[in-house]
């Protein structure tokens, strides 16, 4: 297994331009007039320093006049104030000056400024407006060529066509340079929204689950603890020992539930310690126990279980648990007196199937829409695990209520 390369910094050099450079750019987005004004006056000031005499070194007439060479060194530097803006206009302006240089046999150097607004059109303008800049800026070349064939044409015109490539790929190339970072700026910036509307659903998600867990949780045990309360009631005049029961019923139920309530909370505390020790979630193996605490209510309640639980994950025993739970406690809220409650579990093959009945003949169910949440978390619970869930009032004249419940065998554990 390789070892990772360690993260070498850059040269101080190296990180003394990347700073320059930062800065320039900073200050050129900031004051664009005042960079072009600086490039500008450089640049009018080289073609007149050129116009003063030096060009004849070098021009094939050096009987031009004065005034126009002056016009033509201007003419060819001082458009590059608006190269940004209006480029190809620029460039029109300069390669007409360009063909009076030629035609007249100056061939002052301020021609070759033209390279600078054709790494403008190479950085902003598309690739087919470049290579009509190319031919463009060829014309005066040939014109020159032509018009002064002492010179040879491989003189002449080759240098400077190799110029304006390398220029013109230079600009293609610190163009790709900035689209490339500015696509990585993008995405790092829909990475940064994905992970926050990720964060949001996550956090919606964990706030649904933890509203249920409370609803089960809450919603089972005060129920549980309301028929204690009612039944202590009515033995406490008859059976004292009864009510006694009772009353330690309640308040092994009470502590029960706040020791679920407890550890649920403590997962939303960022600074809370760790605990020595965490008790499990609900399984189907406290299923009997539920029920002993239901029947301890005074709701009677009959089981049956076919096959062993032994091969159902985890998780799918805790949906069993919760949805048993929200039945049973929905038939001590709503069954009424001399209400019972059936439960069949059956493991098969094929998954686990729950049918929890019962004969109640109280007022109507919740339906799992408005604010109940009792069967819209049995709901949800069976459709993370792809399960099905039916629940609604028995057929008269037996009448009741019935909740059935299958969640198919856990596909990897199938394989």
């Amino acid at each position: 297994m390789t070892e990772p390369r360690a993260v070498t910094e850059p040269h101080p050099l190296t990180q003394l331009l990347q700073r320059l450079t930062q800065r320039v750019r900073a200050f050129d987005r900031r004051r664009p007039l005042v960079w072009d004004l600086l490039v500008t006056t450089f640049f009018v000031g080289a073609a007149l320093v050129d116009a003063s005499g030096g060009w004849r070194n070098v021009a094939p007439d050096t009987d031009v006049p004065d005034w126009l060479v002056f016009l033509m060194s201007v003419g060819l530097s001082l458009p590059v104030l608006w190269r940004r803006r209006h480029p190809m206009a620029v460039l029109t302006v300069m390669v007409a000056t360009g063909l009076v240089n030629s035609w007249s046999g100056a061939m002052l150097q301020a021609a070759l400024i033209q390279m600078l607004v054709l790494f403008s059109i190479a950085m902003r303008l598309p690739l087919r407006t470049l290579g009509w800049a190319g031919l463009m800026m060829t014309v005066p070349l040939v014109v020159g060529a032509v018009r002064y064939p002492e010179n040879s044409w491989d003189q002449q015109i080759i240098p400077n066509v190799w110029a304006y490539a390398v220029v013109a790929l230079l600009g293609i190339a610190v163009r790709s340079r900035q689209d490339y970072t500015e696509a990585l700026v993008e995405r790092a910036r829909q990475l940064e929204v994905e992970r926050d509307q990720q964060a949001q659903l996550a956090a919606a998600a964990e706030r649904t689950r933890i509203a249920r867990e409370m609803h089960d949780i809450i919603g089972h045990n005060l129920s549980v603890i309301t028929g204690l309360a009612d039944g202590g009631s009515y033995a406490a005049a008859k059976s004292p020992e009864r009510a006694a029961q009772a009353l330690e019923a309640i308040g092994s139920t009470s502590r029960q539930a706040l020791g679920e309530l407890r550890r649920l909370l403590d997962v939303l505390r960022d600074d809370a310690p760790a605990p020595a020790e965490l008790a499990p979630q609900p399984a189907l193996t406290d299923l009997d126990q539920l029920i002993d605490g239901v029947r301890a209510a005074g709701l009677a309640v009959r089981t049956t279980v076919q096959g062993s639980p032994d091969t159902v994950p985890a998780g799918r025993q805790l949906t069993v648990y919760r949805v048993v739970q929200e039945a049973l406690t929905n038939t001590l809220k709503h069954g009424g007196p001399g209400a019972t409650a059936t439960v069949d579990v059956t493991y098969a093959e094929e998954g686990v199937t729950v049918e929890v009945t019962d004969t109640g003949a109280g007022g109507p169910r919740p339906s799992g829409e408005g604010r109940g949440r009792g069967l819209t978390g049995m709901r949800e619970r069976t459709a993370l695990y792809e399960g099905t869930l039916e629940a609604g009032p028995l057929p008269r004249p037996t009448g009741g209520w019935r909740v059935r419940l299958h969640l198919p065998k856990d596909r990897e554990t199938a394989t």
